[in-house]
């Protein structure tokens, strides 16, 4: 084999907006409280082989935010990115899939939340912050979950 069949090769081939979804199902009485209503941010991050070398890295934000036991809204995002990824050392793989690939994926996530968020009548500047956190802490806990064993 030639060096340049045998170099690393990591490349974005694509980064898009998978799936999105936005409820309100206590609206619009829910929007006259007064009360300060509770924040919850999961995130999630998948792995699919999409071809030789060629991988599919997803991550979804679902946020929920309630008064008291209503729904105000409930946001799922989820952005994906392909990327090629050959001739790396099986060592490597898990942090390129399990953080370079969600890191590059995160800014595209966050905005995308922010904006179904502002769009549905709310301000996102609270929820950028706590996702931004959760990506940059959940990348290192999921690194090893993405790989097939």
């Amino acid at each position: 084999m030639s060096e340049e069949q045998q170099a690393p090769v990591f490349q974005i081939q694509r980064v898009y907006l998978k799936d999105m979804s936005l409820e309100q199902p206590n609206s619009p009485a829910i929007l006259a409280s007064e009360h300060q209503p509770e924040v919850d941010i999961q995130l999630a991050m998948g792995m699919e082989q999409v071809a030789e070398g060629i991988v599919e890295v997803t991550v979804t934000a679902t946020v929920k935010t309630q008064i008291e036991d209503k729904t105000v809204f409930l946001v799922e995002v989820k952005q994906a990115g392909i990327f090629e990824i050959r001739n790396l050392p099986e060592d490597q793989m898990g942090p390129v899939v399990g953080i370079a690939c969600p890191q590059i994926i995160y800014p595209y996530l966050r905005s995308n939340v922010a904006d179904v968020i502002q769009r549905a009548g709310f301000r996102p500047c609270i929820y950028r912050k706590s996702i931004s956190n959760r990506c940059t802490s959940s990348s290192k806990l999921q690194t090893n979950k993405l790989l097939p064993r």
